[in-house]
């Protein structure tokens, strides 16, 4: 179809609401946590569980369910996703308790990895190739617009009636999906797909996955030598032990590990990681510090994250025209060192409550840090392996974002010191907080040292720009619901 017909807008719309409904899940739920955690009186476990229950079961799944999109069908997957997201979401409002919410986000993150993957899938499948790369523009532009609307209705809700709302209002947007994906989203699959789904490969990921993660925020609050926190410990390694080698032999893998043959694509993958486990594990941290250390409302703490999000709007598109100019090695070398200090700087604001001194400053130099490095970091890792393997690159580096998130935010507070009801307590609070900012800046100086040994500008041609790449990866730039949800751009 064509991107200036009424049936390509309502494409279009369908898939950023779809795919924005999970992103915007993602971000207010760490705006409600203080709120949560003083209704049930529950300890930092449990909220962490409430974010890595949902982000386990998308990160384990995400790449089943763009496998299943392919073989059954896009759209009927992607609205099997929305059905999904909705009731879970409703059970999430209804939850009495905490074991009862974290069950229910295990069930939305199922639904989020059933519809995420089929957004960008049936938007690259639906127009014509003259059409495709302004329509993935649109999609990752207004996917970003109202990404950013959602911290600021999830801080309006919450401070205005309950944290249950921000759960709520996915059931009336997942009606307006359906409806206008039934009515107007044409199917498509991959005809050229062959073999099962990778249903072993899903299950080890489940397996290896939920053991670490246990072992991670249970460990410091039970003990890192209690019989349960080591017995999972050793299922998650088994699990991931198992997970490799069922790739490694599957036909069809939902991971092929050839391609972390190509040095380029292992090096992009490893910055991906670290970078997006510091942004994960902070952006956990800093709505509660903000609202229990500097006493935000959480409408308050919402707008403080809104410099982060005009700065990825306003910049990735250029930061990615740039990297096509001159090579990703120096943006994905330096870019990670700036998101690191952006982390370091605050520090600063659990001594100086102020927004404009003790907050904005950090905000503005870590989206400027992530504007310089989202873009050609994504357009690395697809670069880096054939076009036909385009895709299932991005599907890898968008998975490995959000393992890298999921860890963080399981082994950051309890590298920082900060476990049980300490998060409630804002002396307590803050000097953890201080250190978790630190640790997280280092990793991504890490990232940067790696890009630095690890990253090789393409080639230039002889007529001019760096190595080129199409028309469709020129506008694969992440938009700010994928950089605050600890993801690059899906597909």
């Amino acid at each position: 179809m064509r991107y200036s017909t009424a049936a390509g807008r309502w494409v279009i719309a369908a898939t950023v609401l779809g795919s924005g409904m999970a992103a915007i899940d993602g971000t207010v739920v760490g705006i409600a946590l203080p709120s949560i955690g003083r209704q049930f009186h529950a300890p930092l476990s449990t909220l962490q569980w409430v974010v890595t229950g949902y982000t386990l079961a998308l990160a384990a799944l995400l790449l089943l369910g763009g496998s299943l999109g392919d073989r059954k069908g896009r759209r009927l997957v992607f609205n099997v996703g929305v059905v999904w997201f909705a009731v879970a979401s409703a059970a999430c409002a209804l939850a009495p308790n905490t074991n009862i919410l974290i069950g229910t986000r295990v069930l939305q993150g199922v639904g989020a990895a059933l519809l995420t993957p089929g957004s960008l899938a049936i938007i690259q499948a639906s127009f014509d190739p003259d059409d495709r790369s302004r329509a993935i523009g649109a999609w990752s532009g207004l996917g970003g617009v109202a990404t950013a609307a959602g911290p600021l209705l999830g801080g309006y809700l919450i401070s205005a009636a309950s944290w249950r709302w921000i759960f709520v209002i996915n059931i009336p947007i997942g009606v307006v999906v359906l409806v206008s994906s039934m009515r107007h989203v044409p199917e498509s699959r991959d005809p050229t797909t062959t073999g099962r789904v990778d249903v072993p490969g899903a299950v080890t990921a489940v397996v290896g996955l939920a053991g670490m993660t246990f072992a991670l925020i249970e460990g410091p609050s039970l003990g890192w030598t209690a019989p349960v926190v080591i017995a999972m410990l050793a299922t998650g390694a088994v699990g991931v032990i198992a997970f490799l080698v069922v790739e490694r032999r599957s036909p069809a893998p939902m991971l092929p590990l050839a391609l972390f043959r190509e040095r380029q694509f292992t090096a992009a993958n490893l910055v991906t990681f670290v970078v997006y486990a510091a942004l994960g594990g902070v952006l956990f941290l800093l709505p509660v510090e903000l609202q229990v250390v500097n006493h935000y409302t959480p409408l308050e703490s919402g707008i403080a994250l809104l410099p982060l999000t005009i700065i990825m709007l306003l910049l990735s598109a250029r930061s990615g025209q740039l990297a096509a100019r001159i090579g990703p090695r120096l943006q994905m070398s330096v870019g990670p060192v700036v998101v690191g200090a952006g982390l370091a700087l605050l520090a600063r604001s659990t001594n100086d409550s102020s927004y404009i001194t003790g907050v904005f400053p950090a905000m503005v130099i870590f989206g400027l840090g992530l504007a310089a490095t989202v873009a050609p970091l994504t357009t690395t890792a697809l670069g880096a392996v054939a076009d036909e393997h385009a895709g299932v690159a991005s599907a890898v580096n968008n998975d490995v974002a959000r393992v890298g998130g999921l860890l963080a935010v399981a082994a950051l507070p309890a590298l920082a010191g900060i476990s049980g009801g300490s998060y409630l307590h804002p002396d307590e609070l803050a000097g953890g907080f201080r250190s978790a900012v630190l640790i997280a800046g280092s990793w991504c100086v890490v990232g940067g040292l790696v890009s630095v040994i690890g990253i090789r500008n393409p080639k230039r041609q002889t007529n001019g720009p760096i190595a080129s790449t199409s028309p469709e990866e020129e506008t694969e730039v992440p938009c700010m619901h994928c950089a605050l949800d600890a993801t690059p751009l899906s597909s």
